[in-house]
């Protein structure tokens, strides 16, 4: 990515910016450490290039504006107002949930050692998902980008959160 084109904005993906800025590396990291997890190369080109700074700010638990002016004053871009989309991420458990209806279980931990993205594999099960039946994904981070796009596709969620390593998130097909 040519670095005049790219414009750092919350729909910035963060693949795109540390590629075109890898100063920006350490500021991400300095700014939230959970951005840590950026330094493994697998996560970076898995996650980093399917999330955006909204979403990273969502997992960082940081205003997204306020990173992304940051970001943009470290390279010599102007700061700019940011209206960004708020997303909603369940984290009480609904009415819904019921242990006994979960009739697929998918850790992705191993497949994103091994450098793949499970994006594809999950929207695929989530397909298949008949109504009534809940989806468990197993994650060593919140997955943002996965949980937006299944919400996208009218799936609610439920996200348990173990440690800081450790996600459950649950999906369920809305009626």
């Amino acid at each position: 990515m040519n670095k005049e084109e790219l414009i750092i904005t919350p729909k910035t993906k963060v693949f795109d910016i540390i590629e075109a800025y890898p100063q920006l590396e350490d500021i991400l990291i300095a700014y939230v450490p959970t951005f840590e997890k950026l330094k493994n190369p697998v996560l970076r080109r898995t996650v980093g290039k399917v999330a955006t700074l909204q979403q990273a700010a969502i997992i960082g638990n940081v205003n997204v504006g306020l990173l992304v002016n940051q970001l943009r004053q470290e390279i010599g871009q102007n700061a700019e107002e940011t209206n960004s989309e708020e997303h909603q991420y369940i984290y009480q458990k609904p009415v819904w949930f019921d242990e006994n209806k979960v009739t697929v279980k998918f850790d992705v931990r191993e497949m994103l050692a091994n450098g793949e993205h499970p994006v594809a594999q999950v929207m695929e099960d989530l397909k298949k998902q008949k109504e009534n039946e809940i989806y468990q994904l197993i994650a060593p981070f919140l997955p943002v980008p996965l949980i937006d796009k299944a919400s996208s596709l009218n799936f609610s969620h439920w996200i348990e959160k173990e440690n800081d390593e450790l996600f459950f998130i649950y999906f369920i097909r809305n009626k």
